[in-house]
C-alpha cells in the first residue's frame, strides 16, 4: 500500500514545488534530462552482448586487482557507480562472478565515479557544454532508428552522452537563476551539526535521484554558484557516497543470496568510507589544500578541490578495506546464508523425506534480466539445479542411495543388497515439490528474457527449454519404471529378476558416470568429455534388451510369461528414454554458453559412426603398441 502512494506523493510535491518556486523548474529539468541520459547509456551498453560480456569478465576479473581496475574503468565509461553495481549484482546472481571479484568491482566503481566530478569541475562549468550536446543528440537519434543492432547501440551511447551534457547545462543555468531567490547560507549550521545535516541531505538527494553522480553534479554547480560553502559541499559529497548504496540494496531485492551479499558489502564499504571521511574531514581538507597547491589548483577553485576530496576519501576507503576483503567475504557468507540442502533430493534411503514445502529456483531472479547474457546464464545455472533434483528423484526411484552413487564406493554391492520397504518413494510427490516449481519458473522466465536476446542466444534458450522438458520426461519415465521394479526385483522368476536388475544397474552406473563428467574428474581423465558422452550413447545402444536380441532369446526359450515380456519391453523403452534424456542434458549443460556458442559446439560434435571409427582406431593403435 505504501509503495503505491510513493509515486503520487512525489508528483504532488513536485507540482507544488513548481508552483511555489518557479526557479526549480530548470534545475529539476536538468536532473531529469541527466538521468534520462544515463538510461540511454544503459540501453547502449546492453546492445553489446552475445557472449562478449561473459568472455570479457573471465579475462578481466580473474584476479582482485583486475576486478578493481574493471570497476574503475566501467564506471568511468558509464558514469554511474549505481549502474555498475546493479550490473555486477546480476553477474553474481547468474553465477558469472565469485563474490570476492564482485566486491573488487564495487570498490573500483566507487573510485571510478569520482572521474565524473573531475570532468564537470574542470570542463562542465567553464565550457558551454550544451554546444557539444546538440550534435551528439542529432547523430545519436539518427543511429537509434537504424535496424542494425550495433548501430542502434552506438546511437543510444551518443544520445546518452548528449543528454548527460544537456542535463549538466540546465542544472548549471538553473542554479545561477536560483542564486538570486534563496540563499542557502541562511539555513546552515556550524560544526558537527552542520556536517551531519548536509551529509544527510546528500544521502537524501541520492536516494531520490538514484544516482550519486547526479548528486555530485548538483553539488558542484551549487558550489560554483555560491549556494553552499566548501565544507557543506564536502559533507554533501560524503552523504552522496553513502546514499548510492540504496540503489544496490533495491537491486539486490530481486537477486539471489550472492547478490544480497554484494549489496551488503557495498553498504559496509560506503559506511566505513563515509564515517572515516567525516571523522577525518579536517585533515583530509588540509591534505586537499596541500595537493592543490602542489599541482597548481587555485586556492579559491573549490569545485576542483571538491573533486580531489571525493577521489581521496574513496581511495582511502579502498586502502582501509582492501586488506580485510577476504574476511569481509567470509563474514557475509557466514551471516547471509541460504539453506541449499532443502533445494535438492539427497536424503539417504534410510530416512524418509518429511519436508513438504516446494523448492524455489536458485538463479531466476529479476536482477539478472538487466542483461541478456546474465539472463541466459542464469537459466543455464537453473537447469543445472533442475538436473540435480531430477538426478536425486531418479536415484530414489531406483531405490539407490545418492551418496553411494556419487562416490567411489562399490555400487554393485548396493545393487545386490536386499531392498527394504522404506526405500520406495512417491515419485509424484517428489515431482510436485522438487521438479514442477523450478520447471514452471524456467519457462516463465524464458518468455520474459527472450525478446532481448539475439538469434544465437535464442537458439541456446530453445536448447535449454528442450533440455528441461527432457528432464521432466525422465521423471515421468522413472515413475512408470518404478512400479515394475518393485514387483520384479523380488520375483521368483530368476530371469525377469535378472533383467530388471540389469535395467537398474544400467541407469545406476550411468548416473555415476554422468556425475563424474559434470564434476570434471572423468572428463579430464579422458581428455575429451564430448567423446565420453558419445561413448555413453554407444553403450546405450549395445545394452538395449530389444536391439541386442536378449529379449528374443528369453521368449524363444519360454523363460518369461506374456505379461513379463510386455512389461520388460515397455520398461526397456523407459530405461532407454531416461538414459538418453540424461545424456542429452549433460551434453547441453557442458557446452551451453551465454553467447549461444554451445549450439555450434553441439552441431560440430562427432556422429555415432565417427565415434565408433575413432574408438576402433585408438584400440588398434593400443594393440599395435602392445604387440610391438
Amino acid at each position: 500500500m505504501i509503495k503505491k502512494l510513493i509515486l503520487p506523493l512525489i508528483l504532488v510535491l513536485l507540482s507544488y514545488g513548481f508552483w511555489a518556486m518557479p526557479q526549480l523548474k530548470e534545475i529539476l529539468a536538468g536532473v531529469a534530462i541527466f538521468l534520462f541520459g544515463m538510461l540511454a547509456l544503459e540501453d547502449g551498453f546492453k546492445s553489446f552482448t552475445g557472449g562478449v560480456l561473459e568472455r570479457l569478465l573471465k579475462r578481466t576479473t580473474n584476479k582482485l586487482w583486475k576486478s578493481l581496475s574493471f570497476g574503475v574503468l566501467t564506471t568511468t565509461l558509464m558514469q554511474s557507480s549505481s549502474l555498475v553495481t546493479i550490473i555486477t549484482i546480476s553477474f553474481l546472481s547468474a553465477g558469472l562472478l565469485p563474490l570476492m571479484q564482485g566486491v573488487g568491482i564495487i570498490f573500483g566503481a566507487n573510485l571510478g565515479t569520482t572521474t565524473g566530478a573531475w570532468l564537470v569541475a574542470a570542463f562542465g562549468l567553464k565550457v558551454k557544454i550544451s554546444a557539444y550536446a546538440m550534435p551528439l543528440l542529432v547523430f545519436g537519434v539518427i543511429l537509434v532508428f537504424q535496424k542494425l543492432k550495433t548501430l542502434k547501440g552506438v546511437g543510444y551511447l551518443l544520445a546518452g552522452i548528449g543528454f548527460l551534457f544537456l542535463g549538466i547545462h540546465y542544472m548549471k543555468e538553473g542554479f545561477e537563476t536560483f542564486q538570486s531567490s534563496i540563499v542557502l547560507s541562511d539555513y546552515m549550521a556550524d560544526g558537527i551539526a552542520g556536517l551531519l545535516i548536509f551529509t544527510l541531505l546528500g544521502m537524501a538527494a541520492t536516494v531520490v535521484m538514484q544516482s550519486s553522480h547526479a548528486t555530485l553534479v548538483l553539488i558542484i554547480t551549487a558550489l560554483a554558484a555560491g549556494q553552499i560553502t566548501y565544507y557543506n559541499a564536502l559533507a554533501l559529497a560524503i552523504g552522496a557516497n553513502v546514499g548510492t548504496t540504496i540503489t544496490a540494496i533495491i537491486g539486490a531485492l530481486g537477486a539471489n543470496i550472492e547478490g544480497k551479499r554484494l549489496a551488503a558489502a557495498h553498504l559496509v564499504f560506503n559506511l566505513v568510507t563515509g564515517i572515516t571521511a567525516l571523522v577525518l574531514i579536517v585533515p583530509l581538507a588540509n591534505l586537499v589544500d596541500g595537493i592543490a597547491e602542489t599541482v597548481g589548483i587555485g586556492e579559491q577553485n573549490y569545485t576542483l578541490k571538491l573533486a580531489l576530496f571525493h577521489t581521496l576519501f574513496n581511495a582511502l576507503g579502498i586502502a582501509l578495506m582492501l586488506p580485510f576483503i577476504k574476511a569481509l567475504c567470509r563474514g557475509l557468507e557466514h551471516y547471509l546464508r541460504t539453506d541449499e540442502r532443502r533445494e535438492s533430493v539427497s536424503l539417504p534411503l534410510s530416512r524418509p523425506d518429511r519436508r513438504r514445502e516446494q523448492v524455489k529456483p536458485l538463479y531466476l531472479k529479476k536482477a539478472v534480466l538487466n542483461n541478456p547474457d546474465t539472463a541466459l546464464k542464469s537459466m543455464i545455472m537453473e537447469t543445472h539445479h533442475l538436473f540435480d533434483n531430477v538426478y536425486g528423484v531418479i536415484a530414489r526411484g531406483l531405490m539407490l542411495d545418492r551418496s553411494v552413487v556419487e562416490s567411489d564406493k562399490d555400487l554393485n554391492s548396493q545393487l545386490e543388497s536386499p531392498i527394504s520397504k522404506d526405500a520406495f518413494c512417491d515419485i509424484d510427490e517428489l515431482y510436485q515439490r522438487y521438479i514442477q516449481p523450478v520447471y514452471s519458473e524456467l519457462f516463465t522466465f524464458a518468455a520474459t528474457a527472450q525478446p532481448e536476446m539475439n538469434s544465437a542466444q535464442s537458439k541456446e534458450l530453445f536448447a535449454i527449454k528442450a533440455t528441461a522438458r527432457d528432464l521432466v520426461n525422465a521423471v515421468k519415465d522413472i515413475k512408470h519404471l518404478q512400479k515394475n521394479l518393485r514387483q520384479y526385483l523380488v520375483s521368483d522368476n530368476v530371469h525377469i529378476r535378472q533383467q530388471y536388475g540389469e535395467i537398474r544397474s544400467q541407469i545406476a552406473f550411468l548416473l555415476r558416470r554422468l556425475y563424474f563428467i559434470r564434476h570434471d574428474s572423468l572428463a579430464q581423465e579422458d581428455n575429451d568429455a564430448e567423446l565420453v558422452i558419445s561413448q555413453l550413447r554407444m553403450t546405450l545402444e549395445k545394452n538395449d534388451v530389444i536391439s541386442n536380441d536378449a529379449l528374443d532369446e528369453l521368449i524363444r526359450h519360454r523363460e518369461l510369461t506374456p505379461r513379463m515380456t510386455s512389461s520388460l519391453m515397455n520398461d526397456s523403452h523407459y530405461c532407454r528414454s531416461i538414459s538418453k534424456n540424461l545424456i542429452d542434458t549433460v551434453e547441453v549443460l557442458m557446452t551451453a554458453g551465454s553467447g549461444g556458442e554451445g549450439v555450434l559446439s553441439r552441431e560440430l560434435a562427432l556422429a555415432p559412426d565417427e565415434v565408433e571409427a575413432l574408438l576402433a582406431s585408438e584400440q588398434s593403435e593400443t594393440e599395435a603398441g602392445d604387440n610391438g
